[in-house]
């Protein structure tokens, strides 16, 4: 299990090489979850391209430092992590919260990406009423309190019928989720607006959505790549807001597509 010191916080991480020149690529976690929930997508891409994935401070193994008070804090701890690796750009891929630390990251250090990849995210999640009411409810009756609302919109009713197995392991990674990183995370989301830097955006970016996203929904997606000029959308059929677990064949397919697609002479990396 390697991990690294950024900052004084402790951060978990695994990397993947591969052979050429394919700029490297960096997943970030949603809310509530560890760097798992890429495993399928990292396993069919394997080779192809350079990988990074890690827990964001206050998730999985990561520590919480002194918490985390904006995305900025998020996204400053990925920039470091990215400089301590030596990587001269990278493409970012960012699920939900990821997806906003993405923006962030681009927003402070446009100079390390070479293409966003923003799946189930927004400029804005929610509203600072229902992120408040459901920090009191965390602090009150723990994640075991939401965990069954979360999972309705994380996946399908057909994942829930279907994939019984797979749906406890993803109740048992956001129960066990350790709850001052979640609530940090909850107000940092609460408190995120990234309206006007995604009018800013000025590499290629791809905005995904499952079709049945309970949390970020078709429609908010789509927003956000109206923002971003020349942004694609793409709409995963039969998935919710964690495709990556759903349905890995159809995201790995458009994040293939989206990396060829990078202009030619710039996959280059340190």
């Amino acid at each position: 299990m390697p991990f690294v010191s950024i900052g004084g916080v402790t951060l978990h991480y695994r990397t993947f090489e591969a052979t050429g020149t394919a700029c490297p690529i960096v997943f970030i976690n949603s809310l509530g979850t560890d760097f798992r929930i890429w495993d399928h997508v990292v396993a069919r891409l394997a080779g192809e391209m350079p990988m990074l994935v890690y827990d964001k401070r206050g998730h999985g193994l990561s520590d919480n430092g002194d918490g985390v008070r904006s995305i900025d804090d998020h996204a400053d701890d990925l920039i470091a992590l990215i400089e301590h690796f030596g990587f001269d750009k990278v493409v970012i891929c960012g699920l939900s919260v990821g997806g906003m630390v993405a923006q962030g990251l681009y927003a402070r250090r446009p100079d390390l990406v070479e293409g966003l990849i923003l799946s189930d995210t927004a400029h804005r999640i929610g509203t600072a009423e229902s992120w408040n009411s459901r920090i009191a409810t965390i602090k009150h009756d723990g994640i075991e309190a939401i965990a069954d609302g979360v999972l309705k919109v994380w996946f399908t009713p057909d994942f829930h019928a279907n994939r019984a197995a797979e749906l406890a392991g993803c109740r048992n990674m956001l129960t066990r989720q350790a709850l001052p990183g979640y609530i940090c995370t909850c107000m940092a989301v609460r408190d995120a607006d990234f309206t006007d830097s995604a009018r800013r955006i000025a590499v290629p970016t791809l905005c995904i959505v499952g079709d049945q996203d309970g949390s970020t929904p078709p429609d908010l997606v789509r927003a956000l790549a109206d923002l971003i000029p020349g942004a694609r959308f793409e709409v995963i059929r039969g998935a919710g807001h964690i495709p990556c677990i759903e349905r890995p064949d159809a995201l790995t397919a458009l994040i293939r597509d989206f990396v060829a697609s990078l202009p030619e002479g710039t996959h280059a990396h340190g």
